[in-house]
């Protein structure tokens, strides 16, 4: 069983046993625009919650991509380099950014649940 947690700065992980897949909700992909470049961090980096995990450009802006939670970066989803509109086109699906493996489970306590991301996203 897989469950979905949500950042007010829209990232979501979606936990997979001890690794979560980080990447960033169609909410943000949508206020992002077109993206044309991803920065994905090196595998065996280690971030902290809330850190700087990768870096995603659109033709509006850039924006950072912040680490839900901390644990050591296992794998990226490196089919981005090539073809970063994938986080426009299926951002909770194959435009995932990176997959953690978690130091702290507890740390997915301080993030919403689906339910209370769409509320939130009411309050926009």
């Amino acid at each position: 069983m897989s469950e979905t947690r949500y950042t007010k700065d829209h990232e979501y992980i979606r936990i997979e046993g001890e690794t979560g897949v980080v990447g960033i909700t169609d909410f943000a992909q949508g206020q992002l625009g077109d993206v044309v470049f991803v920065e994905l961090p090196s595998v065996g980096k280690t971030v902290a919650k809330g850190g700087e995990a990768a870096v995603v450009e659109s033709v509006k802006a850039a924006s950072e991509v912040y680490a839900p939670v901390s644990g050591e970066v296992v794998a990226v989803n490196s089919e981005l380099e090539g073809a970063p509109g994938t986080v426009n086109e299926d951002p909770s699906g194959k435009g995932w950014f990176l997959k953690l493996k978690l130091k702290d489970a507890a740390e997915l306590d301080g993030l919403m649940s689906e339910a209370e991301y769409q509320n939130y996203l009411k309050t926009l």
